[in-house]
């Protein structure tokens, strides 16, 4: 009885033994899904390479506000000078006008290099823009002095036909991103009619004029082309880089030509662009 019990408990041992031999294959183990190890995609480039030479084009809107400057209070002065009655009446408050607006669409081109220092972009950019708007004014006004009368009237009208400017830009890059301000230099061709009509003489004791002075009525001043005005023109905005040659932009500029044969011209201008940069 005790040599049966063992034979079946060694038979088992064996067995056991003998599987434990046995290697396992690949088709033993289960497949697990999404196990397999892929190589993962690069993280895309947001960096970019801003230096060097750009130029592009641009379109947006202008508002100009034209005013009267000490050209037209100067030509006042001339037409009565040396005159018993300039001494007695303010002239140039006699041409005051109140300023007038005009706006627009712009367009035109650019072109600059930028320097890169790590992130700080420090660029040169000059433009031409396209624009073409005016505002003219006139006033007429006569007072009595006494026994005598003085007409005074003024034509101020200017028209900016288009400018040119030469910027300092200096910008930050976040990446593909680069807000940026400016200044610089601007000068504008203008079609100007700016000229002073002025009346002297004598009345009868009821305030009617008895006639002109001699060398009275006379005109100062008049009309002429393509007159060049200077100013200065400051502003910021923001560029985007969609590939390393192709950036676009979104600014502000606010442009001002000071006396241009005795009108000051101000511009709010709105824009955007695209150039290609090498």
């Amino acid at each position: 009885m005790r040599i049966r019990s063992i034979v079946p408990a060694l038979g088992a041992a064996a067995l056991a033994t003998s599987l434990m031999a046995v290697p396992a294959s690949a088709a033993d183990y289960p497949v697990l899904r999404g196990s397999q190890i892929e190589d993962a995609p690069p993280p895309p480039d947001i960096n970019i390479n801003w230096s060097g030479f750009y130029f592009g084009a641009f379109a947006g809107g202008t508002q100009t506000r034209f005013e009267s400057d000490n050209g037209v209070r100067e030509l006042a002065d001339f037409a009565m000078l040396n005159t018993t009655i300039a001494t007695r009446v303010n002239i140039r408050d006699m041409t005051a006008t109140r300023p007038r607006r005009d706006s627009g669409t712009v367009f035109g081109g650019y072109a600059g290099y930028n320097w890169a220092f790590g992130d700080v972009v420090m660029g040169l950019e000059a433009d031409y823009t396209r624009i073409d708007q005016e505002a003219p004014s006139s006033r007429v006004e006569s007072r009595r002095i006494g026994n005598e009368f003085i007409t005074i009237g003024s034509t101020q009208g200017a028209r900016i036909n288009d400018y040119l400017s030469l910027r300092a830009r200096f910008g930050y890059a976040y990446g593909r991103l680069m807000p940026y301000f400016t200044i610089g230099a601007a000068a504008g061709r203008f079609d100007t009619n700016v000229s002073v009509y002025t009346d002297w003489g004598p009345t009868d004791a009821n305030g009617v004029a008895l006639g002109s002075y001699v060398g009275w009525p006379r005109m100062v001043g008049g009309a002429k082309k393509d007159v060049w005005g200077y100013g200065a023109v400051i502003g910021g905005g923001l560029e985007a880089a969609l590939a390393d040659n192709l950036i676009l932009r979104a600014e502000y500029l606010f442009t001002r030509f000071n006396d241009v044969e005795g009108v000051t011209a101000s511009l709010n201008t709105a824009r955007v662009g695209a150039a290609l940069k090498f």
